[in-house]
């Protein structure tokens, strides 16, 4: 396996990425697009999925939006929804032109936000042969009654100081991504510090604060509500315990889906990139892509 440090243009910036290509494997090839979640970068976790794909024949490019991780895009750690699936879409565009990759076996693997932009993203391209969404977010209004009243007024005062103050400053106004139950912070639960730090760990340019601004556009962004334009097999690797993003939207997603397949795990939101429950859904993952790709 060869990987390599990669990037492509999304709007005025570029955006980093990394490409692996599978050993010895026929071409033209399959590939898979991967991106994170909320202000996650490529280095929380990616890796390990992008390794049994690759073992598996499957090349694979991760990339980093915007504004984060490696990626150019100022102010920092702003996280704008549009701006995310946009890059999703250059990231697309870019696969297509990668040497000995087929442009017709390309599919999108996204976990938490990101499980919601690529079912967001998927429905306006009609070359996409699959979709992996793990963990998906797929309502704001179900992920706010899960974090309760006491954060989700905390979190709206400070986006709105962010969006008064923050705009006219042109610096934006930062609150925490990961808290615990009733915390000022975008995912507040109980099992979200500890899971979250376990993908923090592995990042060198993690940052904890994003732009207050972005609860708002979350709270009203309903990916779920795209399932039925989903014309390719879709897998929905779903954590039956998540805090962050409700099992339940999650399911009423994957029922109007039209070619839906649902992997459920006894498992909390940040469980599945580590230990036993990632092995088991890394290789339902991987036994999806072959199947529906065929390296």
């Amino acid at each position: 396996m060869e990987r390599v440090e990669v990037g492509f243009p999304s709007g005025s910036e570029q955006c980093a990425a990394w490409l692996y290509h599978p050993d010895g494997a026929p071409k033209p090839r399959p590939l898979v697009v991967m991106g994170h979640g909320l202000g996650a970068n490529r280095e929380m976790g990616l890796d390990r999925y992008a390794r049994r794909f690759v073992a598996a024949g499957i090349a694979v490019l991760i990339f980093d939006y915007r504004h984060f991780g490696a990626s150019q895009g100022a102010p920092r750690q702003l996280l704008n929804i549009a701006r995310q699936r946009a890059d999703w879409h250059a990231a697309i565009a870019f696969a297509r032109t990668v040497r000995g990759i087929d442009a017709t076996r390309i599919a999108l693997w996204g976990t938490s936000f990101g499980g919601g932009h690529v079912l967001s993203v998927a429905p306006d391209d009609a070359y996409i042969a699959a979709v992996v969404a793990q963990a998906p977010f797929t309502s704001g209004i179900a992920s706010a009654l899960a974090k309760g009243p006491i954060s989700v007024t905390k979190v709206a005062a400070i986006a709105a100081t962010d969006l008064l103050l923050g705009t006219v400053r042109r610096k934006p106004i930062g609150i925490r991504l990961a808290g615990r139950r009733w915390a000022a912070a975008l995912m507040s639960a109980p099992d979200v510090p500890e899971g979250y730090r376990r993908l923090v760990e592995e990042s060198a340019t993690y940052e904890p604060k994003v732009a207050a601004r972005v609860a708002f556009s979350a709270l009203l962004d309903t990916p779920g509500r795209r399932a039925k334009a989903l014309k390719m097999p879709v897998l929905y690797a779903l954590c039956d315990n998540d805090s962050v993003a409700p099992v339940k939207s999650a399911l009423r997603a994957a029922e109007r889906t039209k070619h839906a397949i649902v992997k459920r795990y006894p498992a909390g939101h940040f469980d599945i990139y580590f230990d036993d429950v990632f092995e088991k859904a890394v290789y339902d993952q991987t036994e999806f892509l072959v199947s529906v790709l065929r390296p």
